[in-house]
């Protein structure tokens, strides 16, 4: 299928920007994957990404659960059923964000970390988020996250 005409695209492109609501932009997501409207359904993607999660704007906890909504979606296309990061979520509850994110950022380049990174939103890979959140992590972690970053040639915050 093509993409929509530029008019309609931008409507729903301003749509989206301005949507609150994670069902709509699921659903949103979801029809313009079905129409073959890729930057439609990428724009309600990480729109829902960012006002999805139940924690507050502009913290850690926030970004982290941007992160594995994204991860899930991405691994939910793959398989082609939901897929959930129980491992993930469940040391969460051990460790809380941070401590997950520093021994997730520590540990090898995951296959997670790829897999956002080949999508284009390595903004929100673990490695990103440590980097955003400097006061929150040692320099140990920072060294980390920006080695990984690096070697997919970006360059961190």
């Amino acid at each position: 299928m093509s993409e929509m005409s530029d008019p309609a695209r931008d409507r729903a492109l301003a749509y989206i920007a301005n949507c609150t609501d994670p069902a709509k932009l699921r659903q949103m997501a979801s029809n313009a994957g079905t129409a073959g409207q890729s930057e439609v359904q990428r724009q309600a993607r990480l729109r829902l990404y960012s006002v999805a999660p139940a924690e507050k704007p502009g913290t850690l906890e926030h970004a982290v659960w941007q992160s594995i909504l994204a991860l899930e979606d991405a691994l939910s296309d793959e398989s082609g059923k939901t897929k959930r990061l129980s491992r993930t979520r469940q040391k969460i509850k051990r460790d809380g964000e941070a401590g997950t994110v520093r021994d997730l950022v520590l540990g090898k380049e995951s296959a997670g970390f790829r897999m956002l990174v080949e999508r284009d939103m390595v903004h929100l890979t673990f490695e990103a988020v440590a980097l955003r959140f400097r006061d929150r992590f040692d320099a140990e972690v920072l060294k980390a996250a920006g080695r990984k970053l690096e070697k997919v040639q970006t360059k961190p915050d």
